[in-house]
């Protein structure tokens, strides 16, 4: 290894570690204060990274134009900082959830036909909620295993440091949650079997994280999102449940489980799983329409805006 490699290793674990001693900073700090000062950090903190225009601030923006197309320079400024509001709100109410009482989580959240998941449930067959990154999944997630009293399984994106993706996993853990990673290939199998013995399964599915996604018409263009959802329904006879989140005003997150996407009567696995994941995509699309300011969606996602050279998305 040459000096400049070894150098540029160095600056790179350094990075990790202030990485994690700053979430680690924040799950031990941020939860011991009294939610109105937690909400003033988080907007102060939000404001302050929107005014620097950073390549994530830039980037969110750049999907809200697709989103509100006719939206000029101060409407996409306006809602990029409120986008990362949202998405500060999003880590504050996290750093918070271990230490709230079913109770609180219940005054929260207040989603709508939830008939739809507790129906499949009592039929025995399994259920997979799919969300896009909209509002706090989190709190949807502890919702359910408090509110509702059901545990669930998910899968994680692994980060680095592996010390940082261990506290999601820890945290996520505390909250009722089983967790996979999402590489390692023996998820899906995991999954199958969870919902073969009647359990429920909840996946964000608005990006893929693989080479094998599926291509989607979203916003007027090509995106590519996860076949799990659609091979997972398929494969094991569960119902496919779309959900999409909003904020509204605090400390109240609102919500809606969708219908069930129906698995086609004709073609083959694949084609079927790509008309299916083609409807994920429409039911997320007018989530993210109705509240664009509360799509958390700041790394690339349409193949027009993906790396060519790396085949993959980046900041």
């Amino acid at each position: 290894m040459t000096r400049d490699h070894g150098e540029r290793g160095e600056r790179h674990t350094a990075r990790e570690r202030v990485t994690d001693a700053l979430y680690g900073l924040g799950w031990s700090t941020v939860k011991k204060l009294p939610e109105p000062a937690a909400a003033r950090l988080g907007r102060s903190i939000a404001d302050t990274v929107w005014k620097r225009r950073g390549k994530s601030v830039l980037r969110l923006e750049s999907n809200l134009a697709r989103v509100v197309p006719d939206a000029g320079p101060a409407r996409l400024a306006e809602l990029s900082q409120a986008g990362m509001r949202s998405y500060m709100r999003y880590w504050m109410e996290s750093f918070r959830l271990p230490a709230w009482s079913a109770e609180r989580v219940g005054d929260a959240f207040q989603p709508k036909d939830v008939h739809h998941l507790t129906d499949g449930l009592a039929a025995g067959n399994g259920v997979i909620l799919a969300l896009p990154h909209l509002a706090n999944w989190d709190l949807a997630g502890v919702w359910v295993t408090r509110a509702l009293g059901v545990p669930f399984t998910t899968v994680a994106e692994r980060l680095r440091p592996e010390s940082l993706y261990d506290r999601f996993v820890a945290y996520r853990e505390s909250l009722g949650m089983e967790v996979l990673p999402h590489t390692g290939g023996s998820a899906f199998g995991t999954l199958a079997r969870r919902l073969r013995a009647g359990g429920l399964v909840c996946l964000v599915a608005d990006r893929d994280l693989s080479a094998s996604g599926v291509e989607v018409k979203f916003f007027g263009d090509t995106a590519r999102m996860p076949a799990g959802p659609a091979m997972l329904a398929q494969q094991t006879g569960a119902l496919l449940l779309p959900v999409t989140l909003f904020y509204d005003e605090p400390p109240v997150m609102r919500g809606r489980v969708h219908p069930p996407v129906e698995v086609p009567r004709t073609g083959t696995r694949a084609e079927k799983t790509a008309v299916m994941t083609q409807a994920l995509a429409d039911v997320f699309a007018t989530g993210i329409a109705d509240h664009p300011e509360d799509w958390h969606m700041l790394q690339r996602l349409w193949l027009a805006d993906l790396d060519p050279d790396r085949g993959q998305g980046s900041l």
